[in-house]
């Protein structure tokens, strides 16, 4: 048990070296993840034996239930609002058009047969979420015309049309005899995934809704596990009962993403944490499961397959798709290049070897060559494409696209006394210097509240509500929100019945669209988002 705990956290600390590593290579980090895995198996360093597909269907299964979640829940809807549609369409048609003329180039100029030309099409038609998303934080890359988010938005949702896809395909390796009935359950099988992945991951979301918002039963030290369990549900009851869990586990993380309550901030940080554990240990076993000496054999199969949907498949369903909404060429080029495959088609691949008799081709590893050689090429060059078709936005964050947790804090408030005697006192506000990037509010005098102007002159006793840039975590001092419902015991109290620990001060009070500075006789009320540090 201790050589096995060893070997994991050695594996850990690897992984975090090589993502520090790839920064400075300019290469994906979870591409180096993928290859200490190689390294580990059975080809490699360690000899580590593993082949048990179907375990690792359902480990990377687990994992990708995460990055799927967080991925929704990340998903900042008002600024992904406006290319939602055409982000929507590249997740479903986009998938369909590139995973067809896929299968038909792996049917007509490779030889395979039909069954495993459409597999291996489905498997591939999906983009990477963990790929795309780790590439757009890691570089910072911001993009224009909304770019960031069409690729956010179509990554995260169009694993669940490639695994429609990939199950149909799977009932055809078993069922291309029984045509009389073929379309028939086909059409089941693609009403229920659909209907019952919305409906179970809708439903999920506003039960939890409900429980944090208009129920005391989950404790808020409690959250993160409460969500882990909800994402956990989300994905089986939609999976036991024929629905897509895919789909029903994104649009859970979605809707939850974009519900305000307190913790969010912490929430973010949390699940940040868990899905690099989940991709650190997808990308990892991935590699671990391949044989590096059977790349070989698949090399040129795979190399003309990835050429393809690199040159002309994604092209041509980008283009098609994108063209009606007026986007330019250079915008079309960039989310053509920016289609990383990546984890989800290797274990799509994983699926079909792991529920079939196995393929005449040597699927798993076509795939993973073809995953392979997407994230390190077009992983590694995204950034310079962007720049080369002038699409980097030099003037916006991309961290803005995922959440907007991060922006509520990025200003902190702070109350400023005066003293007697202080250098401030009996100044104006314009004569006086201010720490940098940082605003005077408002200055309490009394029970006077005063919108200061540069010719404001600052009394001892003052207390001065300073604006200053968002604090690091450097310290134990920290900013926190608190949603009050009609049940909180702050409810219906003033500020000064609260009986707060010296180190904790009530700085802000949310109210609608009303912002409040409090003094000691606010009363609090129910729906109020009390901001407080210590």
């Amino acid at each position: 048990m201790s050589e096995l705990l060893i070997l994991v956290a050695g594996i850990i600390f690897l992984c975090i070296f090589a993502e520090h590593f790839s920064c400075r290579i300019g290469m994906p980090a979870l591409l180096l993840f993928m290859a200490l895995g190689m390294l580990a198996g059975t080809d490699g360093i360690f000899k580590i034996p593993f082949s048990d597909y179907a375990l690792a269907q359902q480990l990377c299964t687990l994992s990708l239930i995460f990055i799927m979640f967080f991925g929704g829940f990340c998903t900042n809807w008002k600024t992904a609002q406006p290319v939602a549609v055409r982000s929507l369409l590249l997740s479903t048609a986009g998938v369909v058009i590139t995973a067809v003329l896929t299968a038909a180039f792996c049917y007509f100029l490779l030889g395979f047969d039909l069954v495993e030309s459409f597999l291996t099409g489905a498997v591939l038609g999906s983009t990477d979420a963990a790929s795309v998303f780790s590439i757009l934080r890691s570089k910072n890359l911001s993009l224009k015309y909304g770019t960031a988010s069409l690729l956010e938005l179509e990554s995260g949702s169009n694993d669940p049309a490639a695994y429609m896809l990939t199950v149909v395909g799977i009932m055809l390796m078993g069922s291309v005899k029984k045509e009389e009935s073929l379309s028939f359950t086909v059409g089941k099988l693609l009403l229920f995934q659909i209907f019952f992945g919305i409906v179970i991951g809708v439903g999920i979301a506003f039960v939890v809704i409900f429980l944090l918002k208009k129920t005391r039963l989950v404790q808020e030290e409690l959250y993160e596990v409460f969500f882990i369990g909800a994402s956990l549900i989300s994905y089986a009851l939609a999976d036991q009962i024929g629905g897509n869990g895919f789909l029903s586990v994104y649009l859970s993380g979605i809707i939850l993403g974009n519900v305000q309550f307190s913790q969010k901030k912490e929430m973010v940080q949390f699940f940040n944490s868990i899905t690099s554990l989940a991709q650190i240990f997808l990308f990892f076993l991935l590699g671990l499961l391949a044989f590096p000496h059977k790349i070989p054999e698949v090399f040129f199969q795979g190399f003309l397959i990835a050429v393809f949907m690199l040159l002309i498949a994604r092209p041509a369903a980008v283009f098609f798709i994108l063209r009606p909404f007026g986007c330019s060429r250079k915008q079309r080029l960039l989310v053509s290049w920016a289609g990383l495959r990546g984890a989800a088609s290797i274990v799509f691949a994983t699926m079909v070897i792991a529920q079939t008799d196995g393929t005449r081709q040597d699927l798993f590893h076509i795939v993973f060559l073809v995953s392979l050689l997407s994230v390190a090429v077009q992983g590694s060059l995204l950034p310079l494409m962007a720049k080369k078709l002038d699409m980097v936005d030099e003037e916006t964050d991309v961290r803005k696209t995922f959440t907007d947790y991060q922006e509520e804090s990025s200003m902190t408030l702070i109350r400023m006394y005066i003293p007697e005697g202080h250098k401030w006192e009996q100044k104006r506000m314009n004569q006086i210097s201010l720490p940098p990037d940082s605003l005077a509010l408002l200055i309490k005098r009394g029970e006077e509240t005063i919108v200061p102007k540069g010719g404001t002159l600052i009394y001892a006793q003052d207390e001065i509500i300073l604006s200053v840039p968002a604090y690091k975590e450097k310290s134990d001092i920290r900013l926190q929100e608190t949603l009050l419902d009609s049940d909180h015991e702050w409810c219906g109290k003033t500020i000064s019945e609260l009986n707060l620990p010296g180190n904790v001060l009530i700085a802000m009070i949310k109210r609608g669209e009303k912002t409040i500075i409090p003094n000691g006789q606010t009363v609090l009320k129910a729906q109020d988002i009390v901001v407080s540090y210590q």
